[in-house]
């Protein structure tokens, strides 16, 4: 067999020791040799990797090598399969599985067309498991990339044994040594001992409070560790998928979209020989140059369709900017180099013009047939943006397309959660602990202003029903749901829990280490669409807090949706600016101030805080244009240094 058609498999040890000290580990080495010995020379292991027995660590490394085009055919973990507190491996495996295979040991299942399974840290019991069904691996494999079982199953059973290498003909149950072997997908026991096996569902035992315990069940402390920002926003991009390319009519619809495809021009421009100025066509050697002297005007060219007459030697032909040159014509002098001499009967036409100049050259002031743009040109590229300036879509314009091939954009939902949230303009006083939300408004404008299309989801309350069935209604209406408030510690914060507990999805990051937005959630939710086919929805839930809820729909929600439809680069664009004043650093995390930034008198950029930075705060967002990038550590950014600005809107004073 040759490699390419062999089987990848990846190997990743989960271990704390082993992460820090990876000459510790043994289970890599020996399921390696389980490969090479008993895989019936069907394997090559791509790729081993450790990582410490986190979630969030063991689930970014597994996505990593299942949602990929080159995906990984087969997965194999060891460790943290046990029951103390340090063991997470089926906490972290089972939300990614799509399809669970059922009595393996501990979780094993399908994630797009990887097959993952989970094994012990012990090398024996993860050398003994593995051996157990390794025979049957390639053909699940080969099931899981969508392989036509029917086509496979040619011949029965013994076909299937013979190409996996199971040659024995002898029962497969063995009692003169107390030590058999089941060989299928089920279970493996040695020597009497059943391997370690989970009793308890994992869906119970996720990262998330478990909003039916009560609040004296919850945790005291967010589990989430305190993502950095740099690496937050890699595993946004790293699970955004790429949107489809889609045909789409040559207007303004188009403006804001990126091109998926080259365009080349079917047609020259001009498409006929064009005067560039007022003036006069006239013959001219290719050699030679214009004479003077007085000529007779025979015809008139305008910018409209038609053909005009010949021209002949010594005569001229009244043209305009645009219009067709009559043939023969090959060059036009400017109407200031002439002189009227006399005009026609009508008393409105020329009858006859002197040429002032014998300077005009052959092809002088002529646009030839494809001088702009020739045959086959190509007049944009894939990757580039349509704009507002206008210029691409007049390029488009020019030569003729009808239609052309650009990413889709993503759909933007936007959901409100709380009791305590009502519409903005509801009739009447507010109660005593009703708030106005001003965090859907503020956030579907901004989305609407990046140029994505929104739908309004409304407000959903603290409960987790409400919350699960409105997130479910939005996953069939968009691609990217927007939420506000519930991702804090309180037993009320439902987000997480819904998300992971309730719809089986996959928190990427839980907490950012960033001021404001500590508790930034990012997720993606598994979704067939109405034709059964697999999707991927963004979930992204923004702090409750105004200030916060923009400020992080900024910086995590508009890159995610300019990298989905092939905008390069992402992210808002990054500036200098000169401090107007001093500005407080905050050790613990890295600030993202909300600034207005203007042109000053001196030609450079100018930066001055809107004002008290707590994240409740919405006036701190009047006027914002900008947000200081302030770095974590002690003391002050004093007036007239230089800082990072990302800039959210138009600079002032431009």
């Amino acid at each position: 067999m040759s490699d390419a058609e062999k089987l990848t498999a990846a190997i990743l040890i989960i271990s704390d020791t082993a992460y820090q000290d990876p000459s510790t580990d043994r289970a890599g080495t020996i399921l390696k040799d389980t490969f090479s010995e008993d895989g019936n020379s069907q394997w090559i292991i791509k790729e081993q990797q450790i990582v410490p027995d986190n979630v969030l660590a063991i689930q970014r490394q597994v996505t990593r090598w299942c949602d990929v085009e080159d995906h990984i055919n087969l997965i194999i973990t060891t460790g943290g399969t046990g029951f103390t507190g340090k063991d997470n491996t089926p906490e972290a495996i089972s939300p990614l599985i799509y399809k669970h295979a059922s009595g393996l040991v501990p979780v094993a299942g399908v994630r797009n067309k990887s097959i993952i399974i989970t094994l012990p840290g012990s090398p024996k019991g993860a050398k003994e498991n593995l051996q157990s069904i390794i025979k049957q691996l390639p053909h699940a494999c080969k099931q899981a990339t969508g392989e036509d079982s029917r086509a496979a199953h040619i011949g029965g059973v013994k076909a299937l044994e013979v190409k996996a290498g199971m040659h024995t003909t002898e029962p497969t149950v063995q009692h003169n040594d107390n030590h058999h072997h089941h060989q299928h997908l089920t279970h493996h026991h040695h020597g009497g001992h059943a391997a370690p096996k989970p009793h308890t569902n994992p869906s119970d035992r996720l990262l998330s409070n478990d909003p039916d315990q009560g609040p004296s069940e919850n945790q005291r402390e967010s589990q989430y560790p305190k993502t950095p920002m740099d690496e937050a926003l890699t595993l946004v991009l790293e699970n955004t998928p790429k949107s489809k390319a889609i045909k789409v009519p040559v207007n303004g619809g188009i403006v804001g979209h990126v091109l998926a495809e080259d365009i080349q021009s079917d047609k020259p421009v001009p498409a006929f020989r064009a005067s560039i100025v007022d003036g006069y066509a006239i013959i001219v050697g290719e050699n030679g140059t214009s004479s003077k002297g007085t000529f007779p005007v025979v015809s008139v060219s305008h910018a409209s369709p038609g053909v005009p007459p010949p021209l002949e030697v010594n005569q001229v032909a009244r043209i305009t900017t645009g219009a067709p040159l009559p043939a023969k014509a090959t060059a036009v002098v400017m109407r200031e180099d002439t002189a009227l001499r006399r005009k026609a009967a009508d008393q409105k036409e020329e009858k006859e013009v002197e040429i002032c100049t014998d300077e005009v050259v052959f092809a002088e002031n002529v646009r030839e047939v494809g001088s702009d743009v020739g045959v086959g040109d190509t007049i944009l590229k894939k990757g580039e943006e349509i704009s507002t300036t206008g210029g691409g879509l007049g390029l488009l314009a020019s030569v003729g397309k009808k239609e052309v091939l650009v990413y889709r954009k993503p759909v933007v939902g936007v959901l409100s959660t709380g009791d305590e949230i009502v519409p903005h303009d509801r009739p009447g006083s507010l109660r005593i602990g009703e708030v106005r939300d001003t965090n859907r408004p503020s956030v579907l404008t901004a989305v609407e202003g990046w140029g994505f299309k929104t739908v309004d989801l409304g407000i959903a309350t603290d409960d987790q029903g409400d919350l699960e069935q409105s997130l479910r209604d939005a996953m069939r209406k968009v691609d990217v749901i927007v939420t506000t408030g519930g991702v804090s510690m309180g037993h009320l914060d439902l987000l997480k829990p819904t998300i992971e507990r309730s719809l089986s999805g996959t928190i990427h990051f839980g907490r950012v280490n960033m001021k404001p937005g500590l508790p930034t959630t990012f997720a993606t939710v598994q979704y067939k669409n109405n034709a059964g086919e697999p999707e991927t929805r963004l979930i992204f839930s923004l702090p409750g807090n105004p200030a916060s809820a923009i400020v992080t729909a900024h910086l995590f929600v508009l890159p995610s949706l300019q990298w989905s439809c092939g905008m390069r680069p992402v992210g808002l664009p990054r500036i200098l600016v000169t401090l107007e004043h001093d500005f407080t650093l905050v050790p613990a995390r890295p600030e993202y101030h909300r600034a207005i930034v203007a042109m000053g008198n001196d030609g450079l950029l100018h930066a001055t805080s809107t004002g008290g930075q707590r994240s409740s705060r919405v006036g701190s967002l009047k006027n914002a244009n900008a947000l200081i990038c302030l770095p974590a550590r002690e003391g002050k950014l004093f007036k007239g240094e230089r800082a990072e600005a990302l800039l959210m809107g138009k600079v002032l004073g431009l």
